[in-house]
């Protein structure tokens, strides 16, 4: 295995829930507990990315990110992981590329929030993301709607597997995704940087 990243047995499922965490807090890792629960999963690997190129405003520091998640969630299934910069990967498609390429036999889930599955089509190769691993959609505030009639939703709606069966998605061959309703922590990392519970910025 790579030197830095985290040991999963083959068979095994981990949900990936990937973001800038910038910063990290409790909505975060109440769909990671959500996610563990309805997919079914023995693993969430928090992938701490280095930052979105397209955004003007760096994020905050990588190392002050990475220990404010791990004091955020405290679970011997969760890893926050510095993945994405080992990888040298900044576009999710190649990161899920990789990671199988690493990891032969491991079910990975790529985990997302609602609000993400409505701009889902505008992210780079996002068909070869539905298409290489199934994909978990977990309910946030005021995005309900928006996520079920977004292309994405529309064009793999016959890929799309019931809430009642959320449990096999982890075992599903992609093209396969869930949405599942959870109780929602009206929470965002924007409004904490907002309301300026943190100041640091990217130096």
């Amino acid at each position: 295995m790579f030197q830095g990243f985290p040991y999963v047995r083959p068979g095994q499922s981990v949900g990936l829930l990937g973001g800038s965490f910038d910063p990290p807090h409790a909505g975060h890792a109440h769909i990671t507990r959500e996610a563990l629960k309805r997919f079914g999963l023995d693993r969430v690997w928090w992938m701490v990315s280095p930052g979105n190129p397209l955004k003007a405003r760096g994020p905050a520091p990588m190392a002050l990110r990475i220990a404010a998640a791990r004091k955020v969630i405290d679970d011997p299934r969760v890893a926050v992981t510095d993945i994405e910069t080992r990888l040298g990967t900044r576009a999710t498609a190649d990161t899920v590329a990789r990671l199988g390429a690493i990891y032969p036999g491991v079910r990975f889930v790529w985990l997302m929030g609602a609000d993400n599955l409505a701009q889902f089509h505008l992210w780079r190769d996002w068909r070869s993301i539905m298409n290489r691993i199934p994909i978990g959609v977990l309910a946030r505030p005021g995005d309900r709607i928006s996520a079920r009639m977004s292309p994405a939703a529309r064009i793999y709606r016959q890929y799309r597997i019931s809430g009642r069966d959320s449990q096999s998605l982890a075992h599903a061959v992609a093209p396969a995704w869930c949405f599942v309703n959870v109780p929602l922590v009206g929470l965002s990392s924007s409004a904490i940087r907002a309301q300026g519970r943190w100041s640091v910025s990217a130096s």
